[in-house]
């Protein structure tokens, strides 16, 4: 297929447009590169632009694409409690622009990087697909409300969907060619292993009194190459008029303290945690169940424990202690 991918030059999108292209898909990487790397993708596939200009949409959706994979998102819950407007503005304002503009260059089909976030406060862990959603910030607000425009236009101009509900990605490429490099970080994983690297002092356990075993917040990492895998699985399954929603995880929870505990095993360092008040927008618990995709589309993670993740972010570190440089 030829396939557009928004936001391709960032953390997950680089990991999707590299089995993309390994799969003879052909790719364009739309990207503004406020948070995403040239160095991260091929430069013949870079198409530089702002998710918010039509015309540069218009251009870069011209030459014949079958479907757009949409990652250009912020995605940082406790900057979007902060700063709603920003968040409200590309989610939402700047996502209905890029329908606009697939609409007029008659692309039928798009995957869309939704997040856990739109279920809230979950009631039941492993949480199901058919779950509640009800966002406790606006990050997750904006992910659900994209997913029901998504809902609309598929009802009203027979537009294919997947919707692509994330846990926490983790992890870096096996050969560790491409990685995990945001700035600032605020991924727990990276930050644990910026600590064991040096790079910085301690890492911040934001809340230890959460209704969990240890007090801390539980979270289902899925590496980064199983999302990718997930998002071509899902792209071949779309039908014209038609939505599907996917949760993707591990199916197991761990709290900030047996992160960091594996961290120290799979890099054999010391890592300082220091406790901290918690975050505004975090929910104790959040856990996938991912039975429905791996019914449906057959996917498979190949790297189901949280130590083999880490280790491939371990090893991404190491060979670009610096990131991507730029």
């Amino acid at each position: 297929m030829n396939v557009l991918v928004t936001g391709g030059a960032g953390y997950i999108g680089s990991h999707v447009v590299r089995l993309l292209l390994e799969a003879g898909h052909r790719v364009r990487v739309y990207d503004n590169l406020s948070e995403g790397h040239r160095a991260a993708v091929p430069a013949e596939t870079l198409f530089v632009g702002d998710l918010a200009d039509e015309r540069r949409l218009v251009e870069g959706l011209a030459d014949g694409w079958d479907c757009v994979m949409h990652f250009a998102a912020h995605c940082y819950v406790g900057e979007s409690v902060e700063h709603p407007e920003k968040y409200y503005f590309n989610n939402v304002v700047a996502s209905l622009r890029l329908l606009a503009s697939m609409r007029k260059a008659g692309v039928g089909r798009i995957v869309f990087s939704s997040s856990a976030a739109t279920y809230g406060v979950p009631s039941v862990v492993p949480i199901p697909e058919d779950h509640p959603q009800a966002p406790i910030n606006p990050y997750g607000q904006t992910k659900l409300d994209f997913e029901h425009a998504l809902r609309d236009y598929a009802q009203a101009y027979g537009l294919g969907y997947a919707a692509l509900r994330y846990f926490n990605a983790a992890g870096a490429a096996p050969d560790a060619a491409i990685g995990e490099d945001h700035d600032p970080e605020t991924h727990l994983v990276p930050i644990v292993l910026e600590a064991a690297l040096g790079q910085r002092e301690s890492v911040a356990i934001f809340g230890t009194d959460y209704p969990t075993p240890d007090g801390t917040c539980v979270r289902d990492y899925i590496h980064v190459y199983d999302l990718a895998q997930a998002h071509i699985l899902a792209m071949e399954a779309i039908e014209p008029g038609k939505g599907l929603a996917f949760n993707l995880g591990n199916g197991s929870g761990y709290s900030v303290r047996e992160v960091i505990e594996a961290a120290r095993r799979v890099t054999g360092r010391p890592i300082k945690a220091v406790e901290t008040p918690r975050r505004p927008g975090d929910p104790p618990d959040l856990v996938a169940s991912s039975k429905k995709i791996i019914r449906d589309l057959a996917w498979k993670p190949e790297f189901p424990s949280l130590e083999s993740i880490i280790e491939t972010a371990w090893r991404w570190h190491v060979a670009h202690p610096d990131g991507y440089g730029d």
